[in-house]
């Protein structure tokens, strides 16, 4: 995917319709993420994919406009994370801006060899069960577990299967107060990696929290840019190369192209299994087809 540059200071040259993948700096939400890229982008139309933490760094993909409609069929379920856990102690939140709850003894940590950390990690690769964070937006009865948590108030999810591809240690610290266990891992959608390390400490028998998270890769996003990187110089990805870097492709030609717009079947036209990207003769974007028996269908159409 080839990114396109337009002057910020100049939203008539921003793209109607495209992503943009930012590097979400420590300390800011999602939500106000998404809010700097509307006032950069002129639209008010943005959306984003995969919530980040305030404590959170690393890719956060935001869609313009008809591309907010694109995010929920783009393969983003698979995600890649770099994250530091401190094992001796467990806190309210599973990570550094909670209360802490229990502390190891030196003679419990003590315990805990590179070869043991290495033993419990074994467990959590594959397919697992794993229970949320209960600090996680995550709702319950109709308001998020955080919310409700921060309320004073005793919250515990469901468990649910989730799986962990890679999970690899890159480095063991032994401090003053605890060990810090550099991570790397792949994993798919609704994984939390706070559970991760609260789990890990709890494998271990000395509690662990996450200090510090950074997500790396959404789907096959990777390359993002900062936000004062954006300011500077708005960089984006046009819904079109996404759509044919993402889907397999079909050029149309005209008549099929003025069918694809409105969103009828397509008769003899034999689509690859899943959801194909349709184009008309301009090269322009259309919609997301795919196989039904004889008939290619619309999943979604993103012209009028």
């Amino acid at each position: 995917m080839t990114p396109t540059t337009s002057d910020p200071q100049n939203h008539s040259s921003i793209v109607a319709d495209g992503f943009v993948v930012v590097d979400k700096p420590a300390g800011l939400t999602s939500h106000t993420v998404v809010a700097r890229i509307r006032r950069l982008a002129g639209t008010r139309k943005v959306g984003h994919a995969g919530t980040l933490d305030p404590m959170a760094t690393g890719v956060l993909v935001v869609g313009l406009n008809r591309a907010t409609r694109l995010l929920g069929h783009l393969q983003l379920a698979d995600k890649s994370y770099d994250a530091t856990i401190l094992l001796g102690a467990s806190t309210s939140t599973d990570d550094a801006e909670g209360e802490t709850v229990t502390a190891a003894s030196p003679e419990a940590l003590a315990a805990v060899t590179v070869e043991r950390i290495e033993a419990a990690i074994t467990g959590f690769r594959g397919e697992i069960s794993q229970v949320p964070s209960a600090v996680s937006a995550i709702k319950v009865d109709g308001k998020r577990a955080y919310e409700r948590v921060r309320a004073g108030e005793e919250v515990v999810l469901k468990s649910r299967s989730v799986t962990i591809s890679r999970y690899d240690v890159l480095d063991v610290r032994r401090a003053a107060d605890g060990i810090s266990v550099d991570i790397s891992v792949d994993c798919s959608s609704g994984t939390y990696i706070r559970a991760l390390a609260r789990d890990l400490g709890t494998e271990l028998g000395v509690g662990g929290h996450l200090t510090a998270l950074r997500r790396t890769r959404v789907g096959a996003f990777t390359t993002a840019h900062t936000l004062e990187e954006l300011e500077e110089s708005f960089v984006f990805l046009p819904i079109a190369d996404v759509a044919a870097d993402t889907f397999p492709r079909y050029d149309a030609d005209a008549e099929q192209a003025a069918a694809i717009r409105t969103g009828r079947p397509l008769p003899g036209l034999k689509l690859e299994a899943g959801q194909t990207a349709m184009f008309d003769p301009t090269g322009t974007f259309l919609a997301l087809y795919e196989p039904h028996g004889p008939l290619a269908k619309p999943t979604a159409v993103f012209v009028s």
